[in-house]
């Protein structure tokens, strides 16, 4: 039961007339994957201290170019993936240099006068100095003279200890972002941090094995790197368009656009170099505008509005136009072009799908109604290898009306196994649901058997026929899906439900990152870890000094809530005195208050019980939480 299937008949026939759908290929987009080339290391193979392998090209060799899609991998999505996997040190314009496939996004280096200013150093440090590295032997061994972030997603800062040492951030050596950037970060990777990197491992496909029955792309990218991570907080911010800078001695003229692809983020122009940099905000396919891995829903209009305004500011003048993912596009008639089909494609399903809610259709009704025009439907970068039309018409419903559709069946139903037992009572029994959904299967019916099956494995998730069969029908779906998250989402599905993944682990929410918060993100990061059950009816307060500085902060726990303030007055609670990477400790469990306080790394003025009661109701997560079977009851 544990091992991948191959493709049904139907989703043989399925991919075949999917094929001949497709828009005729040029071999434009593999012409300008490959321009520019310069050199690569093995594989792109990167290893941590101690070998462990975080990056390696290697398990992807079986898409080379000049392979056929096999029946399990829908044709386009294969094209994508066969694009994606080109990887080394690339000429973007003479002094502008790109490192692809190392990571899941690329990393650009600007030749500067003494040195390069990096620009998105990766998720991780390990393949963002690996790209250094690279740039270095092929260009030359200059320093790094600046970093700017594009924007506040993980995969374009987690990776800056690979390209800065520790002198680096002492000295202030600049680090530039948009303004909000590390609001943005704490809230999109922090806050929700457990639930979102648990919900990564579905879309990115993690836990996946490589092959034509398993990951075979994201769509924005190959995957993500799996080495260290962290957040090392910008000296500067953007703070409107038209702002300038000449670092190093090139020139940028930076655009703020907010609440497109990220909540913070910037595009900007390199005038010397005749160079467009469009962030995250324009890349080779149909982005989200709602991530499945879970984050706020991003603004349609507003996005195709930046777009257009970048079209107005830069384009004209563009002799190549460049992204944080995929490859770039030169000339600047080709760039007006697609910036300008971009930015129609965002504006097309913000007003269409409105056009519809105003009819009376409901998020899943337009899903399956919207499609695009003709001419923006014969593009190759208007795929839904990322977002997709379904589910972004579905993110900008709930923009404007939430996630009620108004029907009031729809606004307090029953909870999954809850549901599921009833459903199964209605079916007849689990033999009859399971007889009905096989007939189903047989027919090719795959989404109505996952949702069928599903309600029986919430019933009784130790059924393994119903597991098995939901394995199934999840697997066909996933071989089916032109988009990389959705092949990645359904796989995982049907790997778990053939073997449950790694459990009883424990892991805190982004520890690296946590390390890097400011005092006050810190204390607001371990608000969202209080058990509120716990907390009960319990009022008391403490104060907190963190090694290192002269600021006192008041922490109470309040009507089940934990606040913080600096303590500006002087307060008669308790004082605790900790270094803040001891607090962290304390409150993932790396270490226990008697340990620290006999290690004399914790020293409490006044009565210990308060910072005691309150370490006591901080949960911890487990990170491999259930998703496509009932989960431990959570109080």
């Amino acid at each position: 039961m544990q091992q991948p299937k191959d493709a049904t008949e139907a989703t043989r026939l399925f991919n075949e007339a999917f094929a001949k759908s497709l828009p005729h290929d040029t071999r434009q987009d593999f012409e300008d994957a490959g321009r520019g080339f310069i050199g690569t290391i093995e594989n792109a193979r990167v290893e941590a201290s101690g070998g462990r392998v975080v990056w390696d090209m290697a398990p992807y060799a079986f898409e080379a170019d000049e392979l056929p899609a096999p029946a399990t991998v829908n044709p386009s999505l294969w094209r994508q993936a066969q694009l994606n996997t080109r990887h080394g040190l690339f000429e973007v314009t003479p002094g502008i240099y790109q490192v692809r496939g190392f990571d899941i996004s690329n990393v650009t280096f600007i030749e500067g006068k003494s040195g390069y200013i990096v620009v998105d150093p990766l998720t991780s440090a390990e393949p963002a100095a690996a790209a250094l590295a690279l740039m270095r032997k092929h260009r030359g061994d200059k320093p790094v003279t600046a970093v700017i972030y594009t924007h506040s997603h993980v995969d374009h800062y987690g990776g800056v200890r690979g390209v800065l040492s520790d002198d680096d951030i002492r000295r202030g050596l600049r680090i530039i972002a948009p303004e909000g950037f590390l609001q943005a970060a704490i809230s999109e990777n922090i806050l929700a941090g457990n639930a979102m990197g648990r919900r990564a491992t579905y879309m990115f496909g993690s836990l996946l094995p490589r092959g034509p029955r398993g990951h075979v792309d994201s769509g924005l990218g190959k995957a993500t790197s799996q080495g260290a991570v962290s957040l090392v907080p910008p000296t500067e911010s953007i703070t409107q368009t038209g702002t300038r800078h000449t670092i190093d001695g090139v020139d940028i003229v930076y655009q703020l656009t907010p609440d497109t692809e990220a909540p913070a983020e910037m595009n900007f122009y390199f005038p010397q170099f005749k160079a467009l940099c469009m962030a995250e905000n324009c890349t080779c396919h149909l982005h989200n505008l709602y991530t499945p891995r879970g984050a706020q829903v991003r603004d349609a209009k507003g996005w195709s509005r930046y777009i257009g305004e970048a079209v107005s500011l830069f384009a004209s003048d563009a002799d190549v136009e460049f992204a944080s993912h995929h490859w770039p596009r030169w000339g600047s008639a080709r760039i007006v072009e697609f910036l300008t089909k971009q930015r129609d494609l965002y504006k097309f399903i913000h007003d269409q799908t409105l056009r519809f809610a105003n009819h009376g259709l409901t998020p899943v009704e337009i899903g399956e109604t919207l499609r695009l025009p003709p001419q923006l439907a014969a593009e190759w970068h208007t795929r839904s290898y990322y977002g997709t039309l379904n589910h972004n018409a579905k993110a900008v419903y709930q923009r404007y009306l939430g996630w009620f559709d108004g029907n009031p069946a729809r606004l307090y139903p029953h909870p999954p196994v809850e549901a599921g037992q009833r459903y199964v009572a209605l079916a007849g029994g689990a033999d009859a649901l399971l007889a009905t959904a096989r007939q189903a299967f047989e027919k090719g019916d795959y989404r109505w058997v996952a949702e069928l099956v599903n309600h029986l494995v919430f019933a009784d998730p130790d059924n393994v026929a119903a597991r098995e069969l939901q394995a199934d029908a999840l697997e066909q779906l996933g071989y089916q899906s032109e988009s990389g998250p959705w092949r990645a989402i359904f796989l995982t599905g049907a790997q778990e439900l053939r073997a449950s993944p790694q459990s009883g682990r424990r892991r805190g929410p982004a520890g690296a990152q946590l390390r890097a918060l400011p005092a006050d993100e810190l204390l607001d990061a371990l608000s969202v870890r209080l058990n509120g059950a716990k907390a009960g009816g319990r009022d008391f307060a403490f104060g907190l000094q963190f090694e290192g500085t002269t600021e006192r902060w008041r922490v109470s726990v309040e009507n089940a809530v934990l606040h913080h303030e600096l303590d500006a007055r002087g307060s008669t609670a308790p004082l605790v005195h900790l270094g803040r990477d001891m607090l962290i400790d304390l409150a993932v469990g790396e270490t226990s208050l008697d340990e620290a306080a006999v290690g004399g790394r914790v020293r409490i003025d006044g009565d210990r019980q308060p910072f005691a009661d309150f370490l006591a109701m901080l949960d911890r997560f487990e990170f491999f939480f259930a998703i496509i079977e009932p989960g431990e009851e959570v109080s």
